[in-house]
């Protein structure tokens, strides 16, 4: 174990994990001593499961309201719709019920109802410490971890960018994780969503701010996405193996919440932002080469995840473990049917890797990873992914 770091953590004061435990949202809510909520979510999640969440809070004798007008990568033009309707109902609490774009948004709304000015006046580095009403976050994809941790992210319909909020005002205060809920995402989400997580428990363990406490997390997140990822995404029934993902994705949260992400974040965030691929999916298109780029730097740590997730033997040295991660994160892209952009029909010349780099940049994260990269070398990886 390395020594001399400081680990500083952030959690909800309330997390509740297992199947059917959604069924315990009043509960929470009355334990908080909260009365009203505003549900934020889209119109694909309401129409799923909604009525699942409000039967329960009817029953507990709660009132609710309803913002389902979420957008995928949500923008700052969708915070400010939901941020209306929270201040016309007399809310005392947000819960965000969804995948990352509902959960992220319920962050927003939250902090943006006690803070002044616009939500891109926060951005990272900025701390946002000044906390809004209670949110309660209920994830139905598994992926983002952003349940459990002090991040968000947004979309400014003016630069366009994509940029990372963080600090307290960001933390849940109850998750309620039930891995039931996503029995019901397609295959090309269910792969994306796993490798939004894999890619966050390996950069928070490589991260520059990895410490023993977020460690944990990562290392116990990995095996289980590699181990039962292509069972749930060739079976979206699989009950055992939707759980093993849903508390993974869970556990890599926990783990980049305190450890932060990496070059891969970086880079994925301009992707969204610019072509509208949605986090994950751009998150699985970068992963392999981004650490092939990075293996160096930390051969240790990267030869770690490989044998964890039984792509090396422990016998293996470094080196040759590394070079295993790498073989494996291409397989498994290819066994999900990982496309490149340019087979989504996206084009970018120079000019725009150029842009799409010095906002990766400029967002923080590059700047954790083992192997900081330039902008020249970022628009190379953009090519070499394109």
């Amino acid at each position: 174990m390395e020594t001399g770091k400081i680990g500083r953590v952030q959690s909800p004061r309330i997390i509740r994990v297992g199947g059917g435990v959604a069924e315990e949202t009043a509960d929470v809510l009355h334990q908080l001593g909260l009365s009203r909520p505003l549900i934020v979510t889209d119109e694909n999640v309401a129409r799923l499961h909604l009525s699942r969440l409000t039967d329960v809070l009817g029953k507990g004798g709660l009132s609710w309201g309803l913002f389902d007008q979420v957008v995928e990568d949500p923008t700052d033009v969708c915070v400010d719709a939901a941020l209306t309707v929270f201040r016309s109902g007399g809310f005392d609490c947000v819960i965000g019920f969804g995948g990352g774009s509902p959960m992220d948004t319920a962050k927003a709304v939250s902090f943006m109802a006690v803070n002044p000015g616009h939500v891109r006046d926060y951005k990272a580095p900025a701390q946002i410490d000044r906390c809004g009403v209670p949110i309660v976050l209920i994830p139905t994809t598994g992926g983002t971890g952003s349940e459990l941790t002090r991040w968000c992210v947004i979309t400014d319909t003016k630069s366009p960018e994509k940029y990372n909020l963080s600090g307290l005002a960001c933390v849940a205060t109850a998750a309620l994780i039930d891995w039931t809920f996503t029995v019901t995402k397609p295959a090309r989400i269910t792969a994306d969503t796993a490798i939004d997580s894999l890619t966050h428990a390996i950069e928070a363990y490589v991260s520059r701010k990895s410490f023993p406490y977020s460690d944990a997390f990562a290392l116990s997140a990995m095996p289980l996405i590699a181990e039962y990822v292509r069972r749930a995404y060739k079976d979206p029934n699989d009950a055992e193996a939707r759980e093993a993902l849903m508390l993974a994705a869970s556990q890599a949260g926990m783990a980049f919440s305190n450890a932060s992400v990496a070059l891969v974040h970086g880079m994925s965030r301009p992707i969204g932002a610019h072509f509208h691929v949605a986090h994950g999916l751009s998150n699985a298109m970068l992963l392999p080469a981004v650490t092939a780029f990075s293996v160096e730097a930390s051969q240790r740590r990267y030869a770690d995840c490989a044998r964890a997730m039984d792509m090396a033997e422990d016998a293996d040295r470094d080196a040759t473990a590394c070079a295993k991660l790498v073989d494996g994160l291409l397989s498994l892209n290819q066994d999900l049917k990982v496309p490149r952009p340019s087979d989504l029909g996206h084009q970018a010349d120079t000019a725009m890797f150029k842009k799409m780099a010095e906002q990766a940049i400029a967002s923080g994260s590059p700047g954790n990873n083992p192997r900081i990269p330039t902008v020249e070398e970022i628009v190379d990886l953009y090519k070499a992914v394109w």
